[in-house]
């Protein structure tokens, strides 16, 4: 089959590897679609995302989609079409009952975080654990369904500020997940969305997706203390600092947007004087099954995926997926759909 590795920082390649075999209470998928995240562009830029390093050829990739190729049980049939929750989960510990993506000792799929490291999806095939496999309604096709992922992400931000009904929502960072974290906040009942960027052409994406207003970072102010919830998705530390400004009295700001793990520059002092909680949100639970049923009945989501690009030219996707004025998400495509 055929595989993209990151090799080390600025180094990929599609190359054969090892048809991988399912095994007890294992699925394997053909995979058709994958989203570029964040890390996985770290992973090829720096070679490292945040303090996890490639010391051995990674197979990037969490965000997929595809069909069944081989179910050991015949539950699944061949063809059935598929996305993946890609976490294993570790060992609970005090504080997180009901909450197994904050466990220690799990992996996600496409990560250098252990070792070895956890093999990503951007293959042919890919086998992963039954109970990660979830079934596409008809209605939703695979090429949309590789945003399901990423969509679970900006619904766990989104249930990390609480109840949004009647909400007045500042989305900061209108990247990828900024953008599904529009369609969070609206699904949840935000009343009201601004988004802000420092690129107009995100912020274009972003009304297009429904946003009420946008803010160009640079050119014009947030307005203080107009929020109740703050969804910052940008990681930048400028932007933290603004949103303790934007949001209200006792408002909500939730960090969803990872940031490198050092110690950066932050003015916390709005949050002192406004008793402001501010919030992490660290990938999902279950929200993806939340993300389906959303992908499925709202087509329209799918815009966010800009470009489908074949697999044999991986170096151009994720050097398109860095450039935002060009490309929401970047998929990579392994089917012989991909325009």
């Amino acid at each position: 089959m055929r595989a993209v590795f990151i090799d080390g920082k600025e180094q990929i390649e599609l190359r054969e590897a090892p048809a991988p075999e399912p095994g007890d209470g294992e699925v394997r998928i053909r995979v058709a679609r994958v989203g570029i995240c964040g890390s996985d562009l770290h992973y090829f830029f720096e070679g490292a995302n945040g303090e996890y390093v490639v010391r051995e050829p990674l197979i990037p990739g969490h965000e997929l989609s595809g069909t069944v190729d081989a179910d050991p049980t015949g539950e699944l049939a061949p063809g059935t079409p598929v996305t993946v929750h890609p976490a294993r989960f570790g060992t609970e510990v005090r504080g997180t009952a009901g909450e197994p993506h904050l466990w220690p000792g799990g992996s996600y799929l496409g990560s250098a975080s252990t070792w070895p490291h956890t093999q990503g999806a951007m293959a042919d095939l890919l086998v992963v654990d039954r109970g990660m496999i979830r079934v596409l309604p008809e209605v939703l096709s695979v090429a949309d369904a590789v945003l399901a992922e990423p969509l679970g992400v900006a619904l766990h931000g989104a249930s990390r500020a609480g109840d949004l009904t009647g909400a007045r929502v500042l989305v900061s960072g209108a990247g990828p997940i900024g953008l599904l974290a529009v369609v969070a906040a609206r699904a949840r009942g935000a009343e009201h969305i601004t988004v802000s960027d420092v690129l107009a052409e995100p912020l274009e994406r972003a009304l297009d997706l429904g946003a009420d207003a946008v803010v160009r970072v640079g050119q014009e102010e947030l307005p203080a203390e107009a929020f109740d919830v703050v969804l910052e998705c940008s990681g930048a530390p400028v932007a933290i600092s603004s949103a303790a400004v934007a949001v209200r009295r006792r408002g909500t700001i939730v960090q969803v947007g990872m940031v490198p793990n050092e110690a950066r520059g932050v003015n916390l002092a709005p949050l002192i004087s406004k008793e402001v909680d501010l919030r992490g949100a660290f990938r999902f639970h279950d929200e993806i099954d939340e993300a389906v049923a959303l992908l499925a009945a709202r087509p329209e989501i799918a815009r966010v995926a800009t470009h489908a690009i074949p697999a044999e030219h991986v170096r151009e996707a994720f050097e398109l997926a860095r450039d935002s004025t060009r490309s929401g998400k970047v998929v990579v495509a392994f089917d012989a759909a991909a325009e």
